[in-house]
């Protein structure tokens, strides 16, 4: 998803469901960072992908 889209698409929800965003990209991104020391990932671009898409929900968060 492009980042234009992302944003239009998490200005559109509310604050209850930014929080359970936020709380699911958090579980996915601790779930990778732990596959990451078990063993090579086949593609580490989705760990910036997910630390991005963390920070731009809590601009959204603290923007509302």
């Amino acid at each position: 998803m492009k980042t234009a889209e992302l944003l239009k698409e998490l200005r559109g929800l509310s604050k209850e469901e930014l929080k359970t965003r936020l709380t699911q990209t958090h579980e996915e991104l601790a779930n990778l960072n732990f596959q990451k020391a078990t063993q090579p990932l086949t593609n580490p671009i989705i760990l910036r992908k997910l630390r991005r898409t963390i920070s731009r929900i809590e601009t959204v968060l603290n923007a509302n």
